[in-house]
């Protein structure tokens, strides 16, 4: 899994935008005005920052303590900071980018929210 397929799934999606508000060398996958996967490297390894249901969080964690870690410069409740180095199967990090797009479509006020259509992998 690395950067560049994550942002190919992301731009698949209803209303997805790609955009770099933070580094050129960090892009950002952003449904309407809010950000839903941030792209970056932790500890010198590819890593993707999503966000997530505090509790699923919690056993991701667990589960993955390696692997899944506190939201690096983020709500650490909320955000995943999920490393790219092959322990998590690509299902479960597709899985994880759709649960963060869903968990910012459900916030976006209305006028941003996207027509929900079928979404397909």
């Amino acid at each position: 899994m690395n950067h560049a397929y994550l942002i190919e799934q992301g731009l698949a999606k209803p209303g997805v935008t790609l955009r770099y508000p933070f580094d050129p060398a960090m892009p950002v996958l952003f449904v309407g005005s809010k950000m839903f996967a941030l792209l970056s490297t932790h500890g010198g390894r590819p890593s993707a920052n999503l966000k997530g249901d505090p509790e699923t969080n919690w056993l991701l964690r667990e589960s993955h303590p390696d692997t899944v870690l506190p939201g690096y410069h983020m709500n650490k409740r909320h955000w995943n900071t999920v490393v790219l180095d092959g322990s998590l199967s690509e299902g479960e990090i597709l899985d994880m980018l759709d649960e963060s797009y869903r968990l910012v479509c459900r916030n976006l006020p209305k006028a941003e929210r996207p027509p929900m259509q079928q979404e397909s992998r």
